[in-house]
């Protein structure tokens, strides 16, 4: 039992590390059974900047237990979605494969790690990571790896994962967001998203821990485009398997550039013969808004006697705001003149001029 502890505290620091591992090159670690030699030669691609070949690494570091394994290596999909699988034998023809598992289509170097029952016990095994996309079928460097006598395979499996609708979703901002359930083994999670259901960028990994409940994931996503849809999933990922969400998408809003506000001047309401609420509508037009109403008894209202009430902020957005402001200390039967007036970055516009007559 206690070896078992010790194997499932490492496989927790290899993927938790892994996953955050960027680059193409392989850094190898020394494996349970020492330190062995490439027995064939790798076909592995380089990491590029266009869609194309996925980038494989073997890791030499394996897990092995009576029988099972944990193998791992890198992959780095390049632009379009990609799934891998590990061959594996008792010579170096290999013979077995595992299942496909996909990890995406971004440009960022991903642990792959998968995880072989049924083996024999004290038996040498060889084993190599393969990785496919649509450009074409990449085999990494082939190693061996012997198997214990005396370790229980490891408790756990594959985590689950579901993808929910993004929140928060301005001009150019959105949360995305989802839900992991490690159960029981140590989990990370990261999300997938781009302008097309190819998505093509990956977000930061994110430790979702090693219980049995769910939990929330969500990542913030800024400079994104407005008026443009967006499409995202949720993948998670421990030493039994990868696992993904489904793709959904969401619409930034708009307007495509921000302008200067609009503003309309609404009829006073609750008019008394000292006091009025004056009342209006704003639409920021994508910008940090500020917003006022000017008022006299002067129908031009011309600046020697024009009063403004205090001014107020609308967030950022494209909608058209209600907007109220209380006027007191009006002397009776009086006839004024009132209108709304904003200002952004973009410029100051003022409603058409209205009026109400005290009681």
């Amino acid at each position: 039992m206690k070896a078992t502890s010790i194997i499932i505290g490492v496989i927790a620091v290899l993927v938790i590390g892994g996953l955050i591992y960027v680059g193409s090159q392989n850094t190898s670690t020394t494996p349970l059974n020492g330190s062995p030699t490439p027995l064939t030669t790798s076909t592995e691609s380089p990491v590029s900047n266009q869609p194309g070949n996925p980038a494989v690494t073997t890791s030499t570091t394996v897990f092995p237990t009576d029988t099972t394994a944990i193998v791992t290596g890198t992959v780095v999909p390049n632009g379009s979605f990609t799934s891998f699988w590990f061959e594996y034998g008792l010579t170096s023809n290999l013979g077995n494969k595992t299942t496909n598992q996909v990890l995406g289509s971004g440009y960022v170097a991903i642990t792959a790690p998968n995880y072989i029952t049924g083996l024999t016990k004290d038996t040498t095994y060889y084993y190599r990571l393969v990785a496919q996309n649509e450009f074409g079928t990449v085999t990494g460097t082939t190693y061996s790896f012997q198997t214990t006598h005396g370790n229980p395979p490891p408790v756990g499996s594959a985590p689950g994962t579901k993808t929910l609708v993004a929140t928060g979703i301005s001009r150019n901002t959105a949360n995305l967001n989802g839900e992991v359930t490690p159960n029981r083994a140590s989990t990370q999670y990261w999300f997938e998203y781009g302008k097309t259901a190819n998505l093509g960028n990956t977000s930061a990994f994110v430790n979702a821990g090693d219980g049995t409940a769910k939990v929330s994931a969500s990542i913030s996503l800024t400079d994104l485009l407005p008026l443009t849809t967006y499409y995202f999933r949720i993948n998670a990922q421990n030493q039994f398997g990868t696992v993904n969400g489904a793709i959904v998408n969401f619409k930034t809003l708009g307007p495509a550039s921000p302008s200067e506000p609009t503003a309309t001047t609404r009829a006073a309401t609750g008019v008394t013969s000292s006091r009025a609420t004056l009342q209006g509508t704003v639409n920021p037009s994508g910008l940090d808004t500020t917003y006022w109403f000017e008022y006299s008894t002067d129908s031009l209202l011309g600046s020697v006697l024009i009063q403004t009430t205090d001014s107020a902020t609308i967030t950022a957005g494209t909608n058209a705001v209600p907007v109220t402001a209380d006027i007191s200390g009006l002397p009776g039967a009086t006839t004024y003149y009132f209108r709304i007036a904003a200002q952004n970055s973009e410029g100051t516009v003022r409603g058409d001029r209205m009026t109400f007559k005290t009681k």
